[in-house]
């Protein structure tokens, strides 16, 4: 079952404490996925959780608006627009120590009159004498103001009780489970709309497009050589004219929203520029997120090539984006469609690799053999004893290694065994995860 996460939006005027509160919220009572090398810090979302419920929050604040002009704005209105268009639910976020200000008003009328859940957050309320303040809020008409301290951590339990009443429910995905769900995601302007015109373009691709999860997003159901595919959020990418915000990391946010909805995440590169940050942001999350992943570069017919162009090219994004070994490369043209015939079968050929199954019996013949190559480490005079492995689940696949103790594990050994897995098993396209159990179940 694909579900996405619903996505909580936090905005409000610059200095009424949203990044704290942001933090609050993701730190002390949230658990934040591992911190994995090489996958940016520089976040504006975060993947939280709360009695079990997880949602995806977005500090709009951290998001960059720029004009026509390469101006940056740093505009209210911008940030409440994009809340408003993507968001399930809003945190309208105010300072309870200077009262409504005129802006607040203004960003309350545009919330009020979109129809989506908002809940106001009175901020700064750091004692029982300034909850007096809170009053003063519901001139803004925004239904019961919760007053918090994201500073010290006051009454954010009953604020994010508040955001799972208005999570309604999780859209889930019931369509056709065994249609492989692919998302192309990249930076604007790297050509996922001509390849996706490219792919679908095919006589032999029947087409239909439904309605996604988000309003403005369709999904396209095709077929090739027998297997189904469902391109998500093809209307993102198909409507250019559709989004008027001028904007390089608001993209960021709706590539992001596909990639949870996906089995298989088609990273976009452009063949002319090489890989940016942005490209590495959007290869952590998928990364991450533990889908499959194809990376292709596309406008390939624009480079000049020698005979090692391809090569060179290739060891630029294994070294760029270290954590996506695993990935195939594939350079492609959606404008003279090279190659771009070859992607539906990686994609099914990726999709059959995440979903390989390992028997327990040729695991630990290799594991038996791999400890012969490379015994496992000592540390601080203690040898690491490897029991057993075992497959626990697929997409991504992921393996559980029963030993003495996971502390004497290293990570570097942890990565022999995967590149072993790797070797002998293939698992192209898709991160292995290997979970280290000890004895007493401690895990690593």
């Amino acid at each position: 079952i694909h579900m996405y996460k619903p996505l909580v939006a936090v905005v409000g005027r610059p200095n009424v404490g949203k990044s704290t509160l942001f933090n609050a919220i993701v730190k002390k009572r949230v658990s934040i996925v591992e911190d994995i090398p090489g996958v940016t810090r520089d976040r504006i979302y975060f993947d939280a959780e709360w009695l079990g419920r997880e949602f995806t929050l977005i500090d709009t604040g951290g998001i960059e608006f720029v004009d026509k002009d390469n101006r940056i704005f740093t505009s209210m209105r911008y940030q409440a627009e994009l809340a408003i268009r993507e968001a399930d639910v809003i945190l309208y976020v105010v300072d309870g120590k200077t009262g409504i200000q005129p802006q607040d008003r203004e960003i309350a009328s545009l919330l009020r009159s979109s129809g989506k859940p908002v809940i106001l957050v009175v901020n700064k309320i750091d004692s029982v004498e300034q909850e007096m303040n809170i009053y003063e809020f519901y001139g803004l008409s925004l239904g019961d103001p919760v007053g918090v301290s994201a500073v010290n951590l006051m009454n954010l339990g009953d604020l994010l009780d508040e955001v799972l009443k208005n999570i309604k429910e999780v859209p889930v995905r019931e369509e056709d489970e065994s249609a492989v769900h692919v998302a192309l995601v990249g930076r604007p302007n790297v050509g996922k709309s001509s390849l996706t015109n490219a792919l679908l373009g095919k006589e032999r691709v029947i087409v239909s497009d439904m309605a996604g999860t988000t309003r403005d997003s369709i999904d396209t159901h095709w077929r090739h050589d027998g297997t189904e595919f469902v391109l998500i959020d093809t209307a993102g990418m198909r409507r250019k004219g559709k989004i008027d915000l001028p904007v390089e990391r608001y993209s960021v946010v709706r590539a992001l929203r596909a990639i949870d909805r996906s089995d298989v995440a088609v990273l976009v590169l452009d063949g002319t520029e090489g890989v940016t940050e942005q490209d590495k942001k959007i290869a952590g999350y998928i990364h991450e997120a533990g889908k499959g992943c194809i990376i292709i570069v596309n406008k390939w017919d624009l480079v000049t090539k020698d005979s090692k162009t391809s090569l060179r090219y290739t060891d630029d994004i294994r070294r760029e984006l270290a954590f996506l070994q695993y990935a195939p490369v594939l350079y492609a043209s959606a404008l003279t469609h090279q190659r771009v015939e070859r992607l539906a079968d990686l994609v099914k050929y990726v999709s059959e690799q995440q979903h390989m199954r390992v028997s327990t019996s040729v695991l630990n013949e290799l594991i038996a053999d791999a400890q012969l190559t490379n015994p496992p480490p000592t540390r601080g005079g203690r040898p690491l004893k490897i029991y057993y492995l075992t497959q626990a689940s697929v997409a991504p696949p992921t393996f559980v290694l029963f030993v003495n103790d996971p502390a004497l594990l290293h990570f570097s050994y942890k990565r022999y065994i995967e590149n072993r897995l790797r070797e002998t098993f293939g698992f192209e396209g898709t991160p292995v995860r290997i979970i280290a159990r000890g004895k007493k179940g401690e895990d690593e």
